[in-house]
């Protein structure tokens, strides 16, 4: 079951307490102040690892808490430290605090540690508090309690493109064909109904990673259909390709088309910003119901939704593909043009990226 989302309660363990004790040997007079310090208490740490790719167990194991520090003894002897406990995430989990909303830590690559519940600090036994002046000390310390707090986690899909589209756009098709990932595929809308990855090798060892997310309708941002709550697994995506039916059974390719942008800004104006390719898909059933010609050798042949459709995305600038995942037409062409706009897109990132160290170097 994929779940990309849930509330957990972390606590760091308290501190074990310090210890008033005196030394009672024999042949040591004056034994003084002998009381040890309680140990720390344990710690809860959050970690990040490829091997997971969901937050189903973290659902149903919501408490999690580290071991709380053993108190002082006599003879100056230290309590023992708490265990602490490493729970493990995949990685692109955003953990937040729920009390104040605040994002604590974005786990974007395998093997980060983060600390989100410290361990309470043991207390001072009274061995601690000998002076020249109190050589008989009779207080000491409490253990500190460990933090406690919710955390709400929230898995984002790292990839680098995402597909979004109404639903049976043709998404799960596509990302069959030209990956190993095999979603539910079927002739009725919301066959999708969770985030798919997959891989696209193109040979000499070029890849990529594809999202494929549940179909966007009108009012998604608002809750209808499986609304938009999907839309933060292409959060990080660098490039979307926007699915349009085309095959004649749609309603009208650019009123599908707008209905998707506006879901899209609705939700997030960075993510309607990100780079864009449109894909016109299922363009066999396209071209089986290409209109007629109205006179004698097509001089003024009617236009078919296909290219009302690409006209309209050309006058909106940015890329302009169609394709049959079916047949198989015009897919690599496509994967081509994805890698081509991938490798600018990285270019650019290295670019600005330079800019900004040699601007904090002449800042420095």
């Amino acid at each position: 079951m994929f779940i990309d989302s849930a509330k957990i309660h972390v606590k760091g363990g308290n501190g074990g307490n310090g210890v008033t004790a005196f030394r009672r040997e024999k042949f040591v007079p004056r034994g003084g102040p002998s009381g040890g310090d309680g140990g720390d208490g344990g710690s809860v740490y959050i970690e990040s690892t490829e091997g997971m790719n969901t937050l189903l167990h973290f659902r149903y194991n919501p408490e999690h808490r580290a071991g709380r520090g053993r108190h002082g003894e006599g003879s100056k002897r230290h309590g023992a430290r708490g265990e602490d406990i490493t729970l493990q995430t995949p990685v692109g989990t955003v953990v937040i605090d729920e009390t104040t909303g605040e994002t604590i830590h974005d786990f974007t690559r395998a093997g980060e540690k983060f600390l989100v519940a410290p361990g309470g600090r043991g207390g001072r036994g009274n061995a601690q508090f000998a002076s020249p002046v109190n050589r008989a000390p009779r207080h000491h310390e409490e253990g500190r309690p460990g933090q406690e707090r919710w955390l709400i986690l929230e898995l984002k899909l790292i990839a680098d493109v995402g597909l979004v589209g109404l639903p049976n756009a043709g998404k799960s098709t596509l990302i069959s064909r030209i990956s190993a990932a095999r979603p539910k595929i079927a002739d009725y809308p919301f066959t999708t109904l969770e985030p798919n990855l997959g891989v696209v090798d193109l040979g000499d060892f070029k890849t990529f990673v594809v999202a494929d997310i549940p179909g966007l309708i009108e009012g998604a941002h608002a809750g209808v259909g499986l609304g938009d709550r999907f839309l933060r697994h292409v959060e990080r995506t660098k490039l979307l390709l926007h699915l349009v039916d085309v095959s004649g059974l749609a309603q009208n390719p650019v009123a599908d088309y707008q209905t998707v942008t506006r879901e899209l800004e609705a939700y997030s104006p960075e993510v309607a910003a990100k780079p864009k390719i449109v894909v016109a898909t299922k363009l066999d059933a396209a071209q089986a119901d290409q209109p007629s010609t109205d006179f004698e050798g097509g001089a003024n042949r009617r236009s078919s939704p296909l290219e009302e459709f690409e006209e309209f995305c050309e006058r909106q600038g940015g890329g302009f593909y169609a394709i049959s995942a079916a047949t198989g037409q015009g897919l690599k062409e496509l994967l081509h043009a994805v890698s081509r706009r991938l490798d600018e897109l990285k270019q650019e990132e290295l670019k600005c990226k330079k800019i900004d160290e040699d601007a904090a170097t002449n800042a420095a």
